[in-house]
């Protein structure tokens, strides 16, 4: 049941990478993939540079409102498919195939791997969304979970326990089966760290030419405007936080100053490689969240353990019924967030999976999926379930800003309304935006690393200039789009990567059948394949 390729030989170590690939100005590139990509970034730039924002805004949300309207069955099912898929590659027998072959060594700590992944993924989504989610779902802003009645102690265990849901398991399901795909052509089949590799079962020498390359282009396309919308709306939340704690004007030199700091610490972090770079910060990341979780915990004892408890309850109750796309009366609530949200993990999964396969050599493929799915699953539940419960009963209490708004007015100032209720609530802000700076300069070196591979065919090792280049395009585009149109266009950017995610889903659920077919070949082998050399070589 082995394939083999002409390029690449699958099932031995005897493989060429970027055999397409070009040198120009000292960069080792993949002349198609990096041409497409830069040169439609280029025109997706100026096509808003020439049309007003706002104009373009309409348009391209009209667009988004039918794709999540009309393929809500497809992100529902899709996401339900992949938490499956993953439970049951998991326990299953390939569930002992290591990534790498049997006598593979994993490269980092599992401490350090698991704040890498983390950091990657999802974590500056909960400095936004922390408090901001499960306050809009208890008040009703854009709908209640399952048309609850807003104001409720039934829409506070609503509202916490579908913050858990969308931030748990199915979320990490659809990057965890993503990153296993990539890990697992990478390492044991020898293949470039490209989604083409993927489809190599289903295409065969198909993935090296145009089909692989239009895979690559969207890749790189949905992580690169993924990166840019991440850095524009956390500029904008790291500006509203300055500008609320210190008095300043929350103007756009503030916002484009505060991205282009981001910026050159990333460029440092680069500079610092992986371990001294995204390993470190990632470590520093995850303690300075942890210290901010357990401070907040310790204020609110009672609180918080309730808002936990709740927040699971909650979930066991309601996640059957909140997986459901069909005979729901709450349609605004399901567009508007749950289709949102898993479209917008599978857009950002690509970027995910391959920085994660990439640091995830010499675990077992049991591990690997255990480790993803279920330890960033209790980390996400308790800082929802904290900072939410913590906010929500501010509210019920008619503690502070948000108790006397009762509502949801400024999502990125959301945070800082709940901490300003604290005799420290300053001190409490500055180590917020601390976090905040700090998860996008992990954020953009970790981007800038997956982009800077899918445009060299697939090299894990590349030189330097590459990677400090992509890391100034995503922080150039973030900047052009805030100076265009502030925060509509960064918005407009963020629809076309959910409009991308639409046949994204499509792609990974085939990978997960490429994926099956993959790992069955490792059932046919005495033992796992040995591991493989590094792709660059």
């Amino acid at each position: 049941m082995g394939f083999k390729s002409k390029k690449y030989s699958i099932d031995s170590t005897d493989y060429q990478v970027g055999q397409d690939n070009v040198t120009k100005w000292g960069m080792d590139v993949h002349n198609t993939v990096f041409i497409g990509s830069l040169g439609l970034s280029i025109l997706f730039i100026v096509t808003l540079l020439l049309l007003s924002p706002a104009d373009a805004k309409a348009a391209i949300d009209s667009v988004k409102g039918a794709v999540l309207s009309h393929f809500d069955f497809l992100f529902m099912w899709g996401a339900n498919i992949f938490l499956i898929f993953a439970v049951a590659v998991a326990l299953s027998p390939l569930g002992k195939i290591r990534l790498g072959g049997e006598n593979a060594t994993t490269d980092y700590s599992t401490i350090s791997w698991i704040t890498m992944l983390f950091a990657a993924g999802m974590g500056i989504g909960l400095i936004f969304w922390g408090v901001a989610e499960p306050t809009a779902f208890y008040t009703g802003w854009y709908g209640t979970p399952l048309n609850v009645e807003a104001h409720t102690l039934e829409a506070r265990e609503l509202a916490l326990g579908t913050a858990t849901f969308h931030w748990g398991f199915h979320a990490w399901a659809i990057y965890g089966v993503t990153a296993l795909c990539l890990a697992y052509f990478v390492y044991n089949k020898g293949l470039p760290l490209a989604m083409r590799s993927v489809f190599y079962p289903l295409l065969g020498d198909r993935v090296w030419g145009k089909i692989g390359d239009f895979i690559d282009i969207m890749t790189v396309l949905v992580t690169l405007f993924g990166l840019a919308t991440s850095l524009g709306l956390g500029g904008t939340q790291a500006a509203s936080g300055i500008s609320h704690v210190f008095g300043l004007e929350n103007s756009l030199l503030l916002q484009q100053a505060i991205i282009a700091l981001i910026m050159g610490l990333a460029i440092i972090s680069v500079l610092r490689g992986m371990d001294g770079g995204v390993k470190l910060l990632s470590n520093l990341n995850m303690a300075i969240a942890f210290l901010f979780l357990g401070l907040m915990a310790i204020l609110n004892f009672t609180t918080v353990l309730d808002s936990m408890a709740t927040a699971v309850v909650g979930y066991v109750k309601h996640a059957l019924p909140l997986s459901q796309n069909s005979g729901r009366e709450d349609t605004t609530f399901l567009h508007g967030w749950t289709v949102f949200y898993w479209a917008w993990w599978v857009a950002y999964a690509p970027f995910f999976g391959m920085f994660v396969a990439r640091i995830s050599r010499g675990r077992t493929v049991r591990q690997f999926l255990t480790y993803v799915l279920i330890i960033p699953t209790l980390v996400t539940t308790a800082w929802m379930s904290s900072f939410g419960g913590i906010a929500i009963q501010q509210m019920i209490d008619h503690v502070g800003l948000l108790g006397a708004q009762q509502a949801l007015s400024d999502v990125s100032l959301s945070l800082f309304y709940m901490l300003e209720a604290y005799a420290i609530g300053d001190i409490l802000s500055v180590v917020a935006v601390v976090l905040i700076i700090v998860f996008f300069v992990t954020t953009l070196d970790s981007g800038s690393i997956v982009i800077d591979s899918m445009t060299a065919g697939g090299k894990l090792n590349v030189p330097m200039k590459q990677k400090i280049i992509w890391a100034l395009i995503s922080g150039f585009i973030a900047m052009v789009m805030l100076w265009i149109g502030g925060t509509q266009s960064i918005q407009a950017l963020q629809s076309i990567t959910i409009i991308a995610a639409m046949p994204f889903t499509i792609i990974l659920l085939i990978g997960c059948f490429s994926l099956l077919k993959g790992l069955l070949t490792e059932m046919d082998k005495p033992e796992t394949t040995k591991p493989v050399s590094d792709a660059s070589e």
